[in-house]
């Protein structure tokens, strides 16, 4: 797996990784991460550049509210198991 691309954005790490005819996109945001896949046949050519478009705000937008969701049911599930 090798890194095909970075973008730079304020509230997540995003990179772009290839492998095996597959780009993976990973969304980090401190000990939590999103990863979505996507075959480069599903791609109408242009590479990660089909990517790109694909990464747009409002879908940026969805990933950090899930992290927000993330976050709370890890910390709910932290506590039930507190002791």
């Amino acid at each position: 797996m090798r890194v095909v691309a970075e973008l730079p954005h304020p509230e997540c790490k995003i990179s772009i990784f290839s492998m095996n005819q597959k780009f993976i996109v990973k969304f980090e945001q401190g000990t939590f991460e999103q990863s979505y896949k996507l075959a480069e046949l599903d791609l109408s050519g242009g590479g990660v550049n089909d990517v790109f478009e694909i990464l747009d705000e409002e879908f940026i937008a969805t990933v950090i509210e899930r992290f927000k969701t993330m976050r709370i049911d890890f910390g709910l599930a932290y506590k039930r198991h507190q002791y």
